[in-house]
């Protein structure tokens, strides 16, 4: 395999900025692109961002990308791909796919083209006369049809990139470990400085704030599908996980307050918080927005509360908000950065956000509203 390859890391909708300033922070160059960013980077680079990014769904290799309206094109174009360069002889290589605005629109058809094409130009490259053995590592292969443009690509991470292994319980609508993230990313929060959650649920935002505050690699406790790639050298693996030991800021204090109504709720993000290896950093309360209580000069709420999405919740959420709009006034040096969907949400608060970001949480599509502190 040759030293440089092409990575894909995919992003949800409103992210993509996000996610390239991580590939950048790396020291790699990202384009980007809808819902994904573009970079060339040596082979280590798949433990080292597969280990630290946060915000990405998935990091894939892009094998190759060509123009298909029929399937011998399909075919012929994927057959000449240097399959043998990321796929061992053994290697078991499913395929699944997609197709947007083209003329080759049945997806099983053109995931039994590309997999009957990779098949022919393995066992050409390792001399096989009969069938392809796919008793080792896995290879998850994805051909993607868009606008007649096919992009095969193999993805290295296997369970996607939010599973961080932390979460032992979560609610009826928990928020996505790698959007939680973001809302701490895309805030001016700094780990001196307090942050609260009042609407904690099973802990994801607070414990993300933490493990970025004492730079834990998001990745460190998890697997990767792209471990048992014989391509990627072992030592690469090792030195990428040194790499993510030695920047880890252990010592790090953090003033990180998650708290929530249901003390249920409460109970689960302290399991997950111990479950992330943060033992006692993270403080967690049991108790209701109006009761909260901003003790420091300075710090940030960053929350997804419920949205009222359902009949009949309107007066209570708007109640809650109500509330939250009164503690910010009275703490005019704090900043608030709050996910929702909820309509009235301005008219709630009183106040109009400094800035507001749309983005999507899961199929919903919400607004990120920031409120910039006056900080002492």
């Amino acid at each position: 395999m040759t030293q440089s390859i092409t990575l894909i890391a995919t992003a949800a909708m409103g992210l993509e900025s996000v996610v390239a300033n991580e590939v950048k922070e790396l020291g790699y160059q990202p384009t980007v692109a809808n819902g994904k960013i573009v970079f060339d980077a040596p082979v280590s680079a798949i433990p080292r961002c597969n280990l630290w990014l946060r915000t990405a769904d998935r990091l894939k290799v892009h094998v190759g990308e060509f123009e298909a309206t029929t399937f011998d094109e399909l075919f012929e174009a994927t057959k000449a791909l240097p399959w043998e360069n990321v796929i061992s002889e053994d290697g078991q290589f499913p395929v699944s796919g997609k197709s947007q605005k083209s003329t080759l629109y049945s997806v099983p058809d053109c995931q039994a083209i590309v997999k009957k094409a990779i098949v022919e130009r393995l066992k050409l490259k390792y001399g096989l006369a009969s069938r392809m053995p796919e008793t080792g590592a896995l290879f998850k292969v994805e051909v993607a049809i868009n606008k007649d443009i096919a992009t095969l690509t193999l993805d290295t991470s296997g369970v996607g990139l939010h599973k961080r292994g932390y979460r032992t319980g979560q609610g009826d609508a928990p928020l996505k470990e790698t959007l939680a993230a973001a809302l701490v990313s895309l805030t001016n929060w700094n780990p001196n400085e307090a942050l609260i959650d009042p609407f904690c649920g099973s802990g994801t935002i607070a414990i993300e704030a933490a493990l970025i505050g004492q730079n834990v690699a998001p990745g460190f406790n998890r697997e990767f599908a792209s471990e048992n790639w014989s391509f990627i050298n072992t030592k690469m693996w090792e030195q990428a996980l040194e790499e993510a030991e030695d920047l880890a800021n252990y010592d790090q204090e953090l003033h990180i307050i998650g708290s929530d109504i249901d003390h249920q709720m409460v109970s689960i993000a302290k399991a997950n918080a111990m479950e992330a290896g943060l033992g006692d950093l993270i403080e967690w309360k049991q108790m209701q927005v109006s009761d909260l209580s901003l003790k420091q000069k300075n710090g940030y709420i960053i929350g997804n509360p419920p949205y009222g999405l359902r009949i009949g919740d309107k007066k209570e959420i708007t109640k809650m908000y109500q509330s939250l709009g009164k503690i910010i006034a009275e703490n005019p040096t704090w900043s608030m950065y709050i996910l929702t969907a909820f309509e009235d949400f301005e008219k709630c608060i009183g106040k109009k956000p400094t800035k507001k970001r749309k983005l999507f949480n899961g199929f919903i599509r919400t607004d990120y509203y920031q409120y910039f502190g006056n900080k002492i």
